[in-house]
């Protein structure tokens, strides 16, 4: 680990451990009512008390699994229609408006036709979580191809490889660090639409957890899924950036 990155982690060590000390004294002050700010300590002995006495360890697993099985199917066909898109440029020029007309919309706006169509299901948490999870899978897959160096395509083409070979062993490498950069940021509304659709349609899980405890009032829980949640989420970005790491090891030492 070199220094600047070893300060780097020091500095966000000491950023994080001022925030919950300012934490700690705003709610052993009471300036704001314990109510609805306990202190982090109040909060860590709820999480505690969520895995030794409690469920939270099972709700933990459903929200991960959903969340998973959601951005794993996202993932999938993100890739494989953006490859198919963003190497044909009659594809774009077909597909653009509908494109362009699904893209802004809201994955949580499709939660009530989800419903209707599916039901309360574990099923229509995972249309929704890999609907919303797919566009920035599929637009990263589709601006990685797209701008592959044409000559690359050229070359491919005069060695006679085949379309399927020319994505696979020149575009694909070419295109994979917006690729992955889509499914970092895809995992993340995965993991949103996971807990959003857990609090809409009452399935088990964080979403649930956070919800109940909000509306009884019980702060100390509802803080502890909410760390949880932050927990949760940095642990997959760690997850997928080690992942990225070690694919794109090619482009750190090409610099």
């Amino acid at each position: 680990m070199n220094r600047s990155r070893f300060l780097w982690l020091i500095a966000s060590f000491v950023t994080a451990a001022g925030l919950v000390w300012i934490w700690q004294v705003v709610a052993d002050n009471r300036l704001v009512n314990p109510v609805f700010l306990p202190g982090p300590d109040r909060a860590w002995m709820a999480l505690v008390r969520g895995f030794t006495t409690g469920d939270l360890d099972v709700k933990l697993l459903a929200t991960v699994e959903r969340m998973f099985w959601g951005w794993l199917v996202a993932s999938l066909v993100g890739v494989a229609l953006g490859a198919a898109i963003g190497t044909s440029p009659r594809l774009r020029a077909y597909l653009s408006p509908m494109l362009e007309f699904l893209r802004p919309l809201p994955a949580s706006a499709t939660i009530p036709v989800a419903i209707a169509l599916l039901g309360l299901s574990d099923g229509m948490v995972l249309a929704v979580v890999a609907f919303g999870a797919l566009w920035p899978v599929l637009l990263a897959t589709v601006h990685g191809f797209s701008a592959v160096e044409p000559r690359l395509y050229e070359v491919g083409r005069a060695l006679g490889l085949s379309r399927a070979a020319v994505i696979g062993k020149i575009a694909l490498p070419s295109a994979s660090p917006d690729i992955l950069a889509g499914m970092r940021l895809g995992l993340t509304v995965a993991l949103i639409l996971s807990v959003v659709c857990e609090m809409i349609a009452g399935r088990d899980g964080l979403g649930t957890w956070i919800l109940l405890a909000a509306r009884s009032f019980r702060a100390p829980d509802l803080y502890a899924g909410v760390i949880l949640l932050g927990l949760l989420g940095y642990a997959t970005a760690v997850a997928i950036g080690l992942l990225e790491a070690r694919l794109l090891v090619w482009r750190s030492r090409s610099r």
